[in-house]
């Protein structure tokens, strides 16, 4: 399964299906910007939001909500008014929301879980991914203070960002390069995925679409299809399947490149 390749569309792109994680709207550091342009030049059947779209734990705290982040949900809801089904999944962050689970508004779906059949018959639970976090679920107290160790990395993030795009540099994600550098975090993420490809096992369905961990892939764990659909605060994000039931790994960094080059070989040409 190869990355997403993207042009801004001069009409919308039909896809079946968009999932997209971890938007932490409420906060800072949530690419609000960059999730509207990427929503506009898609029209799919069905959108999954997976898990932390809206940043309650950071919502405790202080009220932060810009325009940005009032246009993404806009964006939804102009979707489900057009046919879009949207199925919100609920993470940690939302956790609050867990309480109206099932409930249904027009084509708007609240559920803690799903299972997504893709046009190639395979079935996919989507679920956020927290259930399968030890730190998140047993030692809540140190996931509130990772939390914060994380905020940091991602106010450089945000400052190394700002100048790069002053400078004429796309976009790139300190706090997701660190995470692959650091041995602990790097043997987190195997764990994490392990736990929940043994759970898809176990439930014999063909694979997951998770979210949770910020870390955006698309392999096999043993026979289990692993896809996780990343984040919109550090790399920028989203999967798509299209017709014949393919899912691809939609990246920003790598759709600014393809961009990017594009515009000088028009110039060259």
């Amino acid at each position: 399964m190869s990355h997403a390749e993207f042009t801004k569309p001069s009409r919308k792109q039909r896809v079946r299906t968009l999932w997209i994680s971890d938007v932490h709207l409420g906060t800072r550091d949530c690419q609000a910007e960059h999730l509207s342009q990427f929503l506009k030049g898609y029209h799919a059947d069905k959108v999954y939001l997976v898990g932390d779209i809206i940043d309650g734990w950071k919502m405790r705290g202080g009220m932060y909500w810009p325009q940005a982040h009032t246009n993404v949900i806009r964006r939804l809801l102009t979707m489900a008014k057009r046919g879009t089904e949207v199925i919100y999944v609920t993470g940690n962050h939302d956790e609050f929301l867990r309480r109206y689970s099932k409930l249904i508004l027009g084509n708007i779906q609240l559920v803690d879980e799903a299972v997504h059949v893709t046009a190639d018959g395979r079935h996919l639970l989507v679920i956020h991914g927290d259930q399968f976090d030890v730190i998140t679920r047993y030692h809540r107290w140190l996931a509130f203070l990772g939390d914060s160790a994380y905020e940091l990395t991602l106010t450089l993030n945000r400052w190394l960002n700002h100048w790069r795009a002053r400078y004429g540099y796309g976009y790139w994600s300190l706090s997701a390069y660190l995470k692959h550098k650091v041995k602990t975090a790097v043997s987190f993420i195997s764990d994490f995925e392990e736990a929940i490809a043994h759970e898809v096992t176990k439930r014999e369905l063909h694979g997951v679409v998770c979210g949770h961990i910020h870390h955006a892939e698309i392999r096999k764990v043993g026979e289990v299809d692993y896809l996780n659909c990343g984040d919109w605060v550090e790399s920028c994000t989203a999967l798509i399947e299209h017709w014949d039931g393919h899912i691809e790994l939609y990246r920003l960094a790598d759709a600014q490149a393809r961009e990017a080059q594009l515009k000088a070989e028009m110039v060259t040409g």
